[in-house]
This record gives C-alpha cells, structure tokens and sequence, in this order.
C-alpha cells in the first residue's frame, strides 16, 4: 500500500485504554469563529437538545443490536468492544471517542509503521481514511466498516455533549495540523456522527476532498440541512449507496 494510504483509521489503536483527557483543551491554529453557518443561539440550542434526546432515544432502542454487535466483536478477536481515543472536538477540546473495535488488539505493535502521521504536501491531500486494504482490520471490523454500524457507540458520544449527530468528522490531535487556517472554523462546532463528507463519499474521500466537504456544510448549516443529511445517512447505510450533494 501507498504510505499515505495506508496510515489511516484515524490512529485507531484496539489496544488504547480510556486515555482520560476529558476537559483537556488542544490549542487551534487560531481562535474559533463565534458562528458558523445560519443557526442562530436558540438554533444551537434546538440543535444540542435535538441530538441528545435522539442519541439517547438511539441507545434504548437499538440496545439488542449493540448487544449483538459487541457480542460479535468480543467472539471474532481478543480484545476491548469498544475503542476509545482522544479526538478534538468543539473549541480545540479533547475527549474521549467510542466506536465498536474494527482492528486487532495488537495492530500498533504489528504494524507500527502505520501510525506515523508524518506527510509530505502531497500525501496530505491524498489521504485516505479507510483505505481498501489495511492488514489491521479483523474481519468483523470489515462488517463493521462496510456497514457504518462500528459508529454506533458514538451515540454515547453525543449524549455525554462532545459529539452532534451531524458534523465534521471528528479528528485525532495528529492530523489537526495539517488543517492549515481552516482549523478554526472546523474546530468552532462540534464533531458528528454523520456529515455530508459521508453522505457523498462514504470515507472513500481523500483528505482534501473531506476537509472542502466539510467547510461546504458549515457555512451552509442549518436544522432542514443536518436533517437532511441525516436522512440522507439512514438510507445510505440501508442501501450501501453514497450520492452526490
């Protein structure tokens, strides 16, 4: 695999323990904008109550299947259900992020040169983030990705306020550098389950291509936009098929 390639799933390290960062403020570039797009104050608060009753309404119900899925994942490989990392969210802050595992326990010891977040111009802007072939991956995991179902547990996520159900795809401290000046404005809300980046790519896009498709959605957000992407997701993840926007 390229080596831009193949340093990818977001630093995913099965064998992280909660890193306990919760509250921990990483510094952006610059400071955030104070709005985005055309949610006005009560819109961000509409916004915030919407997602948390929603995820949590999300828990309850899909309770049986997350059983099953963490069943699944326990019985396919040795190691944790669930992945935890720190990812930056809303104003430069860490917190910890949950997924189902999709990697084997030991990827970081098998294949440590996978997590060098080290690149060039170029490799930056071609970066993808699940690329097709990753030797990390077990083969529940490729269930999981191909299904989107291992973002399941991110509903924790947006009931605990560190995550909206629909956002800029969450990032790992690493990569925030390589964000430029678009840092702030990406930083100034919080990071989301879903975002139009998925719901035209499906992570097949590169780098470049998700950064621009996050900036397109900020300064067009708003309660129909989110639901519309929303709605957009559930048939996406029914269907397996991305569309365009």
């Amino acid at each position: 695999m390229p080596g831009g390639a193949a340093r990818q799933e977001r630093a995913e390290d099965p064998g992280d323990r909660d890193p306990g960062i919760r509250g921990t403020t990483w510094t952006a570039p610059s400071p955030p904008r104070k709005t985005v797009g055309r949610y006005t104050p009560l819109g961000e608060l509409v916004k915030e109550a919407t997602d948390r009753v929603l995820a949590a309404f999300g828990l309850i119900v899909l309770s049986p299947l997350l059983l099953a899925l963490a069943l699944a994942v326990r019985l396919d490989s040795r190691g944790a259900v669930l992945f935890r990392q720190p990812r930056v969210g809303c104003g430069g802050r860490l917190f910890t992020f949950y997924k189902f595992r999709g990697m084997y326990e030991d990827a970081r010891e098998r294949f440590p040169e996978l997590y060098d977040y080290r690149y060039s111009s170029a490799e930056i802007q071609e970066l993808r983030f699940h690329p097709a072939e990753d030797p990390r991956v077990t083969r529940m995991g490729k269930v999981l990705r191909r299904t989107s179902l291992d973002e399941l547990p991110n509903l924790i996520n947006v009931v605990l306020g560190d995550m909206s159900l629909v956002g800029p795809r969450p990032e790992i401290p690493e990569l925030i550098p390589y964000y430029g000046a678009a840092a702030a404005e990406i930083l100034s809300v919080k990071p989301g389950i879903t975002s139009l980046a998925k719901l035209v790519g499906r992570d097949n896009t590169n780098f470049q291509e998700t950064l621009e498709l996050d900036l397109r959605y900020l300064r067009q957000r708003s309660l129909l936009y989110d639901f519309r992407i929303l709605v957009g997701t559930v048939i996406l993840v029914l269907t397996g098929r991305s569309i365009g926007h």
